[in-house]
């Protein structure tokens, strides 16, 4: 079943970091509606999804997030400058449910705004095949192909993929990774992952398909 398309409330009074934003999320194929003030935002239509500066002409941020969470249960990604920890924790218990530090890579924030969505409507189903250049995961079927050729993969090794996949070139942290193929409650060796990534990469015949980032974690690569 195709993904409903997905409208974005932008929360930012900067119009050089917003019209970027928007056009980038329009590519996407995201519904944008873009706001610069906090009261602007209170006044909009629920959207699936708030990305929610801090420092507003009107109100602070904060405020901002209280009252939508007062009134809803709208996913509420807070995009901002401040990185204190004080202001991650501040932002968090009134009740966002993500927080990004700005300068930020898009396709991140990409990939955070669908991991939200995903906790939030774990009955939207994804569609079912996904693609990069050559390379087509199916998850109905749990096949892959590369050039049509089909792959035989483990179970983990599949999962891991399709966590890659999700959003080819994105780069997906180590945690993210072994939450998602293994469970928040795993507490294996931490070489395993590495294990797994160097059998799938040689089941893909070549390293390029899955790059290595130093201390935060891999991304899929040749994408289309």
């Amino acid at each position: 079943m195709k993904i409903a398309i997905m409208h974005i409330l932008v929360v930012e009074d900067d119009p050089s970091i917003a019209d970027p934003l928007r056009a980038g999320l329009r590519r996407q194929g995201f519904d944008v509606t873009w706001v610069a003030s906090g009261q602007a935002a209170l006044d909009a239509d629920t959207p699936d999804v708030v990305l929610l500066d801090l420092g507003l002409p009107d109100m602070d941020g904060y405020e901002v997030c209280r009252r939508l969470r007062g009134g809803s249960d709208v996913p509420i990604i807070v995009v901002t400058a401040r990185s204190e920890e004080f202001d991650r924790v501040v932002g968090l218990e009134l009740g966002a449910d993500d927080y990004v530090v700005k300068p930020f890579g898009f396709r991140e924030l990409v990939a955070r705004i669908r991991a939200v969505m995903r906790r939030v409507q774990p009955e939207v189903e994804e569609e079912p095949i996904q693609r990069s250049g050559e390379l087509e995961l199916d998850r109905r079927t749990r096949r892959v192909r590369l050039s049509g050729q089909e792959i035989a993969l483990t179970q983990k090794e599949f999962d891991l993929l399709a966590v890659l996949m999700e959003d080819p070139g994105a780069v997906v942290s180590r945690r993210r990774i072994v939450e998602r193929v293994w469970g928040t409650h795993w507490y294996g060796p931490s070489r395993t992952l590495d294990v797994h990534i160097s059998s799938l990469r040689r089941k893909l015949g070549d390293m390029g398909w899955i790059e290595t980032v130093r201390s935060v974690g891999f991304r899929l690569g040749y994408s289309a």
